[in-house]
């Protein structure tokens, strides 16, 4: 039996709207552009004032950890830039009396290994561990907030935190006037103990030599051969004395 124009008509016009529905689906789930990964140099570069620590980071190779973690990273991250000015202000020959570790840890000390805005800082307990930490729990700041200012310290330095370079998660990046300055690095020197010294051995005392004389012994007690003598010049004496009386009888 030969089809109905109207049943050929009405299959079309749904085919024809059955398409059409389903290109709106597909149209509404494509997928947008890709964001373009974070790049810490640009925004650096941008700010125009942190031609040192940008060199720090390209140096230390952290400038690439860091980039590497952002576009890999849940928690975020949060950097501290001092300024030029601020690099300036150290003490000739800070940077270049570190060896290159330490170099590594000043610049990882100067990120924090999550994200923060200014509210979570007012919030935040200290202290914070920064980049540098690792599981040791050393290299941290104390992050404190009042009235409408943060400041961070180091127990060596410290800085308000300054307008914001960046701030949209995973970076924010804030810019500061010093150079934050680890206890670890910085911190007065304990000084070295000294070794015990060893106890001089006591000589002991040399005698007096002997006198030449008697003595004092010899003075008060009489020797044997003198007791003797006396005995001999006593029987003397006696036998003496009986001659002279035998005489007179």
């Amino acid at each position: 039996m030969a089809s109905s124009p109207i049943l050929i008509g009405l299959a079309t016009f749904l085919l024809l709207t059955a398409s059409d529905l389903f290109g709106q689906a597909e149209s509404k789930v494509a997928p947008g552009p890709t964001p373009a990964p974070l790049n810490l140099t640009g925004i650096l570069e941008k700010g125009g004032q942190y031609g040192t620590f940008l060199r720090l980071l390209r140096e230390t190779q952290v400038g690439e950890q860091i980039e590497s973690q952002l576009n890999n990273s849940f928690n975020g991250l949060t950097i501290f830039a001092p300024t030029d000015n601020a690099f300036s202000n150290l003490k000739a020959g800070t940077l270049n009396s570190l060896t290159t570790q330490e170099q590594v840890s000043l610049v990882l000390y100067h990120v924090l290994p999550r994200y923060y805005s200014p509210t979570t800082f007012e919030t935040t307990s200290n202290p914070v561990n920064t980049q540098a930490s690792g599981r040791s729990g050393v290299y941290t700041v104390n992050i404190t907030s009042s009235s409408n200012q943060v400041n961070v310290s180091t127990g060596v330095n410290q800085t308000p935190i300054n307008n914001n370079l960046y701030l949209e998660f995973p970076l924010a990046v804030y810019s500061v006037d010093k150079v934050l300055l680890p206890a670890e690095l910085f911190g007065a020197k304990l000084p070295a103990s000294s070794p015990t010294p060893a106890a001089t051995p006591v000589k002991p005392k040399k005698s007096a030599p002997a006198a030449d004389g008697p003595s004092a012994s010899a003075d008060t007690a009489p020797s044997a051969a003198s007791r003797k003598g006396r005995s001999v010049e006593r029987l003397l004496l006696l036998g003496i004395g009986l001659a002279c009386v035998g005489s007179l009888l």
